[in-house]
């Protein structure tokens, strides 16, 4: 489990291989500049509520992942987690898609965004 730490405040564990791909959507938005929502279920122990914050590029973001490996991207996921950060509602984090014919890469250069 890694964890996503927003602006030193806001602290959530996600799974590295989920984590590896709101990395790339998360960062290609803000290199961008677009700001926009991420949200989560929050966890039972916390009321099972949800948690919403804005990201935009001045404040801290840090991606902490558990394991010393870059997990294979699917491009189908990055592309699925796009559409929502475009959205009115903001990034959530969705199932993964199955992936297409060609299979999932390692290539962190895949944003198609």
């Amino acid at each position: 489990m890694g964890k996503f730490i927003y602006s030193d405040t806001v602290k959530v564990e996600i799974e590295d291989r989920a984590l590896a791909h709101l990395h790339v959507v998360i960062g290609t938005k803000l290199r961008r500049g677009e700001p926009f929502y991420f949200s989560w279920r929050d966890d039972g122990s916390l009321g099972d509520g949800r948690t919403s914050v804005w990201l935009h590029q001045s404040l801290p973001l840090v991606f902490k992942f558990y394991g010393s490996r870059r997990p294979a991207l699917n491009p189908a996921w990055i592309d699925a987690l796009a559409y929502t950060a475009n959205s009115s509602g903001g990034l959530h984090l969705v199932p993964e898609p199955t992936t297409p014919p060609g299979g999932a890469t390692g290539d962190a250069s895949l944003p198609r965004l």
